[in-house]
């Protein structure tokens, strides 16, 4: 089973970008599934049900999120009503939406598991760690199950894979939007990745116009945060998972430019 994590995209230059690149990369590497974060994906930061669509439509099969769920209203009613997307399971239990989907592809099903970490983002979310061993007692739970972990930590997003490893198939970081280059399987045969890194403008700070972010950590003042233009690349990491154990083969790191 090849699975394709998909770093954060950033806005309609990465959507376009993900919608021209992944059709051919998803035939090239026999691709049976697509996760991708999709939390920054409409302009203006957030994720819209437009953005949400536009990533379905170009052959993504699943959504993760992350601390910009909520940024825009119009997609509450949204992550409520459309399975494959699901947003950080460590939020209070009434928010929009379900942190856990399984996706149904006749001969197998995977689950799809999004945590948030709290160390220098969000102290007052539940703990992702024992949010995590909430949902693998989950009855019927499908023997694949990737976990996105949009977390600012390294160190954070280690542990708990560290902690999840031979529990779950494999774990990929989001939310720094910078690649990492420690791609793993881990000693009980979990995927591992601390940052699957970016879909969106190379020139840029995270996706955003370089000068405005420099205005904005030498003034200390709002500034308005534009996405970039130019080249755009696409960050994701391919997953080759047994699907007798449920546990990872290999992992195989990609920038596609």
């Amino acid at each position: 089973m090849q699975i394709l994590c998909i770093g954060d995209v950033v806005g309609s230059h990465g959507c376009d970008f993900l919608r021209r690149r992944l059709p051919a990369l998803r035939r090239m590497k026999g691709i049976d599934v697509v996760i991708a974060n999709g939390e920054n994906s409409s302009d203006g930061n957030g994720i819209t049900p437009a953005s949400a669509g536009h990533l379905f439509d170009s052959g993504v099969d699943v959504i993760t999120t992350g601390n910009h769920t909520y940024r825009r209203r119009e997609i509450y009613d949204y992550l409520d009503e459309t399975q494959p997307i699901v947003r950080p399971a460590n939020f209070p239990p009434d928010a929009p939406g379900h942190g856990l989907t399984v996706l149904d592809l006749g001969r197998t099903r995977i689950a799809v598991i999004n945590l948030m970490g709290t160390v220098y983002l969000e102290e007052h979310l539940a703990c992702p760690f024992r949010t995590l061993d909430a949902l693998l007692k989950t009855p019927d739970l499908p023997k694949i199950c990737i976990v996105d972990f949009h977390a600012e930590a390294t160190g954070e997003k280690r542990a708990l894979g560290y902690y999840a490893d031979g529990r779950v198939s494999a774990l990929f970081g989001t939310h720094t939007h910078v690649q990492t280059a420690d791609e793993t399987v881990l000693p009980h045969g979990t995927g591992y990745i601390t940052d699957a890194g970016m879909t969106g403008p190379v020139e840029s700070v995270l996706g955003v116009k370089a000068e405005l972010v420099i205005k904005k950590q030498m003034s200390k003042l709002p500034v308005r945060f534009d996405f970039a233009d130019g080249d755009c690349k696409m960050d994701c990491v391919l997953f080759d998972i047994d699907e007798k154990t449920g546990l990872t083969r290999t992992v195989e790191r990609l920038s596609i430019r």
